[in-house]
């Protein structure tokens, strides 16, 4: 808890002083360091300053930077010793250092890179959390938080976004110097690729500047090596006072280190630990100088920021700086400082402060590592040079990502048939021991044609998704997506977006949700909005079950072909979508394609193996939960209302199927089948489109349900067999392959699950786009499914 949490009265022991630079020594110097007790005398009338009593003197703080200070209540001591509360109450000092050694023993990290270092790799490693590692920007969007323990201390692990630095221009950029700030982290890990070490460090030397405690990963430590290259680190992580440790976060080596590492320089005890300025030669320094002695002048400030860090942000006119510094009395006065001195700087260097600043960064980055790098001999980068003369040829680029994704497809039918064949005969064998001993009666049905035929109907799809998510995860963790992206930039500026947008389109593979959110990457607010509503048109992973099904049954001999076509079709209506927002709804603007193309590498089984297992929980997450909620409901609304007859035990496919049109849900469907019909669609198979809005998993498991509850002799027949079974009322089956086709495309184009909606609602800011989403789509789907329905009529 916080100093600024306790109330007039009560006391604490201190535990640590978050912040950093001149604030944080100042609060220790007045006695505020681990293990004194502190008193809360009084609050002032509006509640700050509040009046403290520590060491036996008084003394007040604002009530922010009491909340800058870490304790642990003398009331929750006393509970952890079963101390009786009384006033006269005396707890032996030994005690209070355990119990304030143990609160103190929790470090805070967050990891600080750039993309495609490793961090969420190392993240993972340290953690065990299952989050995905994507070679391009934006697959991290969120801080994601692990917790672990490691040799008596816990570690709170904050994996922030990939940013090449920390200036205000990108979302990524803005989020994580905010995290900075305002999270207070007591160790910064700035993960950094061995063998890039010249553009990493850039951003090493912006968290420099910030004076923060930190740790420094030299990551893929490995490649380093293989290129014949030596560093002497530690003579490196001397000169910038920030130790540094070899490390190779794919394979763990060096992770233990690393945090070993930690804990020294947490507990104070690492000797290279020393805050250094970047020298930016003498005309900027001068002018930081001034700058920073007059910030100096109002103590607020410098409780998140160090004065130094503010007076160079201000020379480089930071939005975000700007913003904070806007609401203090002195600002005019700075603000005039400091033009007066960028008027200075740039007459006497003849170029802009910002790029004067990053030059001078770059050449202490290019001095340091001429006295520490020696560089190899051995051309490591031969190998991504040859594979990128091929997959990203004008001629042969476009042929290899297609037969790429047809061969993600194939293996997905060909290797999937096996595993899905086991787990929908396992649900037939336990639906029929369910049918043998289970007495007749409502729960009976409920779980053969309910549960198992709604939540069984969709299980068996499980092993193709794994096989679709394996591939994404090594095309990404390879760094084939991002030459993908490469390729794509032409065609996307033709739409008129970029390269940057297919990043997001291709996330939309495996679901819309993160991918809509990825959009945050792309700076221009059009391109980023059109991005987003052209991203449900991708085929996600909850649309695969369904493909499967039908595409499975329909067209056994061109499997891969259809379920391409379906991709590609989706990627056309997106394409033309993309044309008609910006020709009538945004203006040109189109920004640069400024893209990593980081070097290929060889994922690890675990890395793909982890992916692929956290995509699985996932999906058994969402069995358990929605989609059974789902198959239950719409298994009630088919089975009531009943009548004597219905109950009988010899009741006939046709009176079954007469009753099912008699329940709740045939009679919903048979309103809304009038809509449907001219696509090729009865009362049933409009249901499940309906139901098909809050998850498109939803619509196999309702089919499921639809289509299970026929004559008792049919449990035990696989879902794909009943659909192809004539109708006795119609004497037709209610899907061929004509009406599948037709059912897929108003699949692949209609409106957006319910969280996809939602998401566009959050990142677009307006709940017109989610409403333009539903209709457009929707209506896009009809019109499709209608055309492909009626002229398909013609040839068959």
């Amino acid at each position: 808890m916080r100093l600024s949490d306790l109330q007039t009265g009560e006391s604490a022991i201190v535990v640590k002083v978050l912040g950093h630079g001149a604030f944080r020594k100042r609060i220790m110097e007045m006695g505020f360091v681990r293990g004194k007790k502190v008193e809360i005398l009084l609050n002032a009338p509006l509640k700050d300053p509040i009046k403290y009593k520590i060491m036996g003197y008084e003394v007040s703080l604002r009530r922010s930077e009491a909340q800058m200070i870490e304790v642990v209540a003398m009331d929750e001591i006393l509970k952890d010793t079963s101390a009786p509360e009384t006033p006269h109450t005396i707890i032996d000092e030994e005690t209070i250092r355990e119990i304030i050694d143990k609160s103190a023993r929790t470090i805070n990290i967050a990891l600080v890179g750039n993309p495609n270092c490793g961090k969420t790799s190392l993240f993972n490693i340290a953690s065990g959390a299952h989050e995905h590692v994507g070679n391009y920007g934006g697959v991290t969007v969120d801080a994601k938080q692990g917790y672990f323990h490691y040799k008596g201390y816990n570690f709170n692990i904050y994996d922030l976004p990939g940013t090449y630095s920390l200036s205000a221009y990108t979302p990524e950029e803005i989020y994580v110097r905010r995290h900075l700030i305002n999270e207070t982290p007591d160790i910064i890990v700035n993960v950094v690729v061995a063998s890039n070490l010249e553009r990493n460090l850039y951003l090493t030397t912006e968290l420099i500047d910030m004076d923060l405690s930190m740790v420094i990963a030299l990551n893929m430590y490995d490649e380093l090596e293989n290129a014949g290259s030596i560093l002497d680190y530690k003579t490196l992580g001397g000169m910038i006072g920030v130790p540094i440790v070899p490390t190779i976060s794919k394979t763990g080596w060096g992770i233990e280190n690393l945090f070993d590492t930690i804990i020294k320089v947490y507990e104070g005890e690492d000797p290279i630990v020393r805050h250094i300025h970047i020298n930016h030669g003498s005309v900027i320094e001068s002018g930081i100088t001034v700058i920073k002695d007059e910030l100096k002048t109002d103590p607020k400030i410098q409780k998140y920021f160090s004065p130094r860090y503010l007076a160079i942000k201000m020379l480089e006119k930071d939005r975000e700086a700007e913003v904070f510094l806007h609401k203090e009395v002195n600002y005019d006065k700075w603000a005039a400082l400091r033009d007066k001195e960028v008027e200075r700087i740039e007459d006497t260097l003849g170029e802009d402060v910002e790029s004067a600043i990053a030059n001078e960064k770059y050449g202490f980055i290019s001095g340091a590592l001429k006295e520490t790098l020696t560089p190899g001999n051995k051309e490591t980068a031969n190998t991504t040079h040859l594979i990128d003369a091929l997959v990203t040829n004008k001629l042969f680029g476009f042929p290899i990502f297609i037969f790429i994704m047809w061969l993600m497809f194939e293996a997905t039918f060909t290797l999937g048939a096996y595993p899905m064949a086991w787990i929908e005969n396992g649900v037939a064998y336990i639906s029929n021991l369910v049918q043998q001993w289970m007495a007749p009666g409502p729960l009976k049905d409920l779980i053969i044609d309910g549960v198992l035929g709604g939540v069984g109907g969709v299980i068996v799809f499980l092993p193709n998704i794994l096989i679709l998510y394996f591939f994404i995860s090594f095309m990404e963790d390879s760094g084939y997506m991002a030459r993908a992206a490469f390729i794509m930039d032409r065609i996307m500026h033709r739409i008129g977006l970029h390269g940057k947008s297919f990043i997001p389109l291709v996330m939309g593979f495996g679901c819309n949700v993160p991918a809509i959110m990825a959009c945050r990457t792309i700076e221009s607010r059009s391109s980023r909005l059109i991005t987003i509503l052209i991203n449900p048109f991708m085929s996600c992973s909850a649309r695969i079950p369904i493909y499967i099904l039908l595409i499975g049954t329909f067209f056994p001999n061109n499997q891969s072909l259809v379920f391409l076509s379906l991709y590609l079709g989706g990627i056309v209506l997106a394409i033309i979508t993309a044309k008609l927002l910006r020709k009538f709804m945004f203006k040109k603007d189109e920004t640069p394609f400024v893209m990593e193309l980081p070097p290929y590498r060889l994922p690890t089984a675990k890395a793909t193996v982890r992916h692929m297992w956290g995509k699985a929980e996932q999906y058994l997450r969402k069995m358990g939960g929605l989609i059974l909620f789902a198959s239950i409901i719409v298994w009630f609304l088919s089975y009531y209302p009943r009548t004597e007859v219905h109950d009988s035990k010899n009741v006939s496919t046709e009176e079954s199927l007469q009753q099912q049109r008699d329940s709740y849900i045939g009679k919903i469907g048979s309103f809304i089948e009038p809509v449907l019909e001219p696509l090729g669609f009865n009362w049933k198979v409009s249901i499940a489109l309906i139901s098909g809005t809050a998850a498109k998993e939803l619509i196999v498991s309702t089919i499921g349900v639809l289509y299970s509850e026929n004559n008792a002799d049919e449990n035990s027949v696989a879902l794909s067999e009943k659909l192809k079974m004539p109708d006795p009322q119609t004497g037709k089956p209610d899907f061929t392959p004509l009406i599948s086709i037709s059912f897929m495309v108003f699949v692949l184009l209609y409106f957006p699950c319910l969280a996809s909606i939602a998401a566009i609602v959050r990142e677009s800011g307006s709940w017109k786009w989610g409403v333009f989403s539903i209709v457009y789509n929707t209506g896009i789907a009809w019109i499709c499914a209608f055309i492909v329905y009626n002229v398909g009529k013609m040839f068959v």
